[in-house]
């Protein structure tokens, strides 16, 4: 018998039919989990939640937004358009929504301007850098409420800081929650001392990104440090500018926490500083008429929808 004839069975390769009968099953239980069927799983929960607590409660708007019914009544009747139809003609709603536009304005144009000079400060080598980026981030990280209680101290005309300070300078006090003039101003610097190190750290990492031998190539061309400022870096921040003014005009057009709680709910002095969502909660909470309440928070939120649509289309026509 030769050599090749006494080979132990147990080395002998299995049959390749035997093989190829086995690999399917393996590859069906490797799928398993990874099938639309198995991630269904993973994303019921969060889809219940999501359901329950986004998508029902914004139905559930639309609804009542064509009914008269009230937060305190059992009785509600349908009607129609007429909710729509009533907000197109009360000065009260344009005039908020001029307000929240012109807040929207005057606070975009700081956060974006502030939170890039910070970031080119830090990027720059200053000394310290973890000193200056935990206190650009850190008034980000405090609640509204602590920040707005701060700044009403702050605000103060006899005893405040800010008067304080005008005063060793020689100028006169100025009446940051009495005088109409400044009553927006003050929501205005709040907001911005607030949230600008959510932009500031958005401009950061922009920065982080771009490549040191660009620099190098523009400084061996004699190129100074304000034109690798206008031709490099500014133009490698696009996309992240036009990231950060989407964000921060949305959240702007959202105004009516720190206004609310800086002026006691009574939109600052003469009702310069009440913003249309503000309008929105005295319309339900306070007189009651859930329904027309309904009407014109949906009436903003299209514009919302439409802003971030233009927005959306004036950012890719760059890109392209």
């Amino acid at each position: 018998m030769s050599a090749v004839g006494s080979t132990p069975q147990s080395t002998v390769p299995a049959p390749a039919a035997e093989v190829d009968r086995d690999a399917p099953g393996r590859r069906r239980e490797g799928r398993s989990l990874t099938s639309i069927r198995g991630g269904l799983w993973f994303v019921a929960p969060f889809l219940v939640v999501y359901a329950l607590f986004t998508l029902v409660p914004i139905l559930y708007g639309l609804f009542l937004s064509f009914f008269d019914t009230s937060l305190v009544g059992t009785s509600s009747s349908f009607v129609g358009f007429d909710n729509y139809a009533r907000l197109l003609g009360d000065a009260q709603v344009w005039r908020t929504l001029g307000i929240t536009l012109l807040f929207t304005l005057l606070s975009t144009v700081p956060l974006v301007a502030v939170s890039l000079v910070m970031a080119l400060l830090v990027h720059s080598g200053t000394r310290g850098q973890w000193f200056w980026r935990f206190a650009y981030f850190a008034p980000f990280l405090l609640p509204v409420a602590t920040v707005t209680l701060i700044w009403q101290w702050l605000f103060q005309g006899d005893f405040g800081l800010l008067n304080g300070l005008l005063r060793g300078l020689g100028l006169p006090a100025v009446g940051w929650l009495s005088d109409p003039d400044w009553g927006l101003w003050s929501v205005v610097i709040l907001t911005v001392w607030w949230t600008v190190g959510f932009n500031f750290l958005l401009y950061l990492a922009a920065l982080q990104g771009i490549p040191q031998t660009v620099y190098e190539a523009a400084a061996i061309d004699g190129a100074g440090g304000w034109r690798r400022l206008l031709s490099i870096t500014l133009p490698l921040l696009k996309v992240t500018t036009g990231l950060v003014l989407t964000l921060q005009v949305l959240a702007s057009l959202k105004l009516f926490d720190q206004a609310y709680i800086l002026y006691v709910g009574s939109g600052g002095p003469g009702g310069v500083a009440q913003p249309i969502l503000q309008y929105v909660y005295d319309t339900g909470f306070v007189n009651y008429r859930l329904g027309y309440a309904s009407a014109i928070s949906y009436m903003f939120f299209a514009l919302i929808i439409v802003v971030s649509l233009a927005q959306a289309w004036i950012s890719s026509r760059r890109r392209s």
